[in-house]
């Protein structure tokens, strides 16, 4: 299942907290990166923010692999997860159709 992932930052983190756990969760993340887990990542242009694309058995397996991310076990970051389907529009539009 492809899950997004939208990072946000909990209320009255100071920005200078992030800085000690930069370095580990880059390494965390590329370790998913490389597993298949993470398949894609993004910052969102109009703030900064993470947007991770997952594949994950479900919604439960998404959220053990973002617990373990260094700045949501410091506490610093949450995500919004949103388990996603396949579009469904063209079958609706084509499927029937015999070409």
């Amino acid at each position: 299942m492809k899950i997004l992932a939208i990072e946000y930052e909990k209320a009255g983190v100071r920005a200078e907290e992030f800085a000690p756990h930069l370095k580990a969760e880059a390494a965390r993340l590329w370790e998913l990166y490389q597993s298949g887990i993470v398949r894609e990542l993004y910052f969102r242009q109009d703030r900064h923010s993470a947007v991770l694309i997952l594949e994950c058995p479900g919604i439960k397996e998404a959220e053990e692999v973002l617990n373990t991310l260094p700045l949501v076990t410091e506490g610093l970051i949450t995500f919004e997860i949103i388990p996603l389907i396949p579009y469904p529009g063209f079958s609706r539009l084509f499927g029937d159709k015999t070409y």
